[in-house]
């Protein structure tokens, strides 16, 4: 007399998506990335804080080739083999991220500068004396 229970499959159905978008923003303090499809959606993000690293080290170039490496490893299932690099900010990471995406096996398709450059907006910070 008891009914029968049907169970749910809870598998998320994986499209498979060829070209992706990659934004980079490296700053002084991290670089941070995300890997969206061509509509926008992001399917994967990672930054040199979540890999592992902590305090100066997250600005480091080497950071920004592990976050690089992360973040492909999240995207292994999309089946992700070409991409365009949007770059925003002037951190120490910017080169090394690109790097990272090439030597894991992705074809850049187009490297975009997105840094964004004021028409004589706010003052800027005052220059480090070393």
């Amino acid at each position: 007399m008891a009914d029968e229970v049907v169970k749910k499959s809870s598998k998320k159905v994986r499209k498979s998506i060829p070209e992706a978008n990659v934004y980079v923003t490296a700053s002084y303090n991290n670089t941070l990335m995300s890997l969206t499809d061509p509509e926008g959606n992001v399917l994967a993000q990672s930054s040199s804080g979540a890999s592992g690293f902590k305090g100066s080290r997250k600005s480091t170039p080497y950071a920004a080739t592990v976050t690089a490496e992360k973040l492909i490893e999240k995207v292994a299932p999309y089946g992700v083999t070409k991409v365009r690099v949007f770059i925003k900010g002037v951190g120490t990471g910017r080169e090394q991220a690109v790097r990272g995406l090439q030597a894991a096996g992705l074809e850049l398709l187009a490297i975009f500068d997105t840094t964004p450059k004021p028409h004589n907006g706010c003052r800027r910070k005052k220059g480090r004396r070393v």
